[in-house]
């Protein structure tokens, strides 16, 4: 039987403290493709209407979950409200509140 842990709720000011590894959090292209829309839409979002998305991540020491606005999406990685980046294959999902 699988246990799943609740992610840790972390403040974005946090994250630019987090170490994250290079291997990619998700299983299948597909996964990965759709999560670069979601990425997408979300940023569209936080730029017209500020709105907040919560992102589900992981850095070395685990799940983690952040609740803020997306700013930009590059090729390699999400900026949040205040610079802060997170790696995108880091990503497991988001979604918007």
């Amino acid at each position: 039987m699988e246990v799943k842990i609740s992610p840790q709720l972390v403040q974005k000011e946090e994250i630019a403290n987090f170490l994250f590894p290079a291997k990619e959090v998700l299983e299948t292209e597909d996964k990965i493709s759709n999560r670069r829309l979601e990425l997408e839409r979300a940023t569209t979002l936080g730029n017209a209407e500020h709105g907040k998305i919560k992102i589900i991540f992981e850095d070395r020491d685990g799940v983690k979950k952040v609740e803020t606005t997306i700013w930009a999406t590059t090729e390699s990685n999400i900026v949040l409200k205040g610079g802060v980046f997170i790696p995108i294959h880091r990503i497991h999902e988001l979604s918007v509140y």
